[in-house]
């Protein structure tokens, strides 16, 4: 089960596969990033965004911050501005790792309960549970875009957790 060990691995892996798959978005013009290529949410930009609401609603059940505006229908439509959406990813993947960093050990003993707007009903899972949830989607999600990416013939880097270069690692 999840430790505040992995916490940590799992938050340095976010940053660093964020920062590999945006940039590599960042060298595709916009119409492509919007572009629909089949995926379950259609285009590149709204895969991303649906992950940054995800991120954000798992960290308010998690760490008390803001939840994302909207439910699962608007998870879609929070990229208004490549440029701004780059800027506000960073600094909230640099949130999760604070929180990783922060989050005391005996925090994945408990158990979380929250309403689910998805399914219209209140839910009370374990936290370590919950945690696997979080960084799963993301990698989900992730490997949708990276998919996409490569369609688009952009070269995303390495995705393998081994492979994390160093200034990940010490972050």
């Amino acid at each position: 089960m999840p430790t505040k060990e992995y916490a940590l691995t799992m938050a340095r892996y976010n940053l660093w596969q964020n920062e590999n798959l945006l940039s590599t978005a960042d060298d595709l013009p916009g119409a492509e990033r919007e572009k629909d290529r089949g995926a379950f949410f259609s285009s590149i930009q709204k895969t991303l965004s649906h992950l940054f609401w995800g991120d954000m609603i798992w960290m308010s059940r998690f760490a008390g911050t803001s939840a994302p505006k909207g439910g699962i229908t608007e998870t879609t439509d929070l990229i208004t501005s490549w440029e701004s959406y780059r800027a506000d990813r960073k600094a909230f993947d640099e949130r999760i790792l604070k929180w990783a960093h922060e989050v005391a050990p005996e925090w994945f003993e408990g158990e979380l309960t929250w309403f689910s707007g998805a399914i219209d009903r209140e839910i009370t899972k374990p936290k370590s549970l919950l945690v696997i949830q979080f960084f799963n989607h993301q990698t989900h999600h992730r490997g949708q875009v990276h998919a996409m990416l490569t369609s688009a013939g952009a070269k995303p880097g390495d995705t393998d957790v081994p492979f994390m270069p160093e200034q990940f690692l010490d972050m």
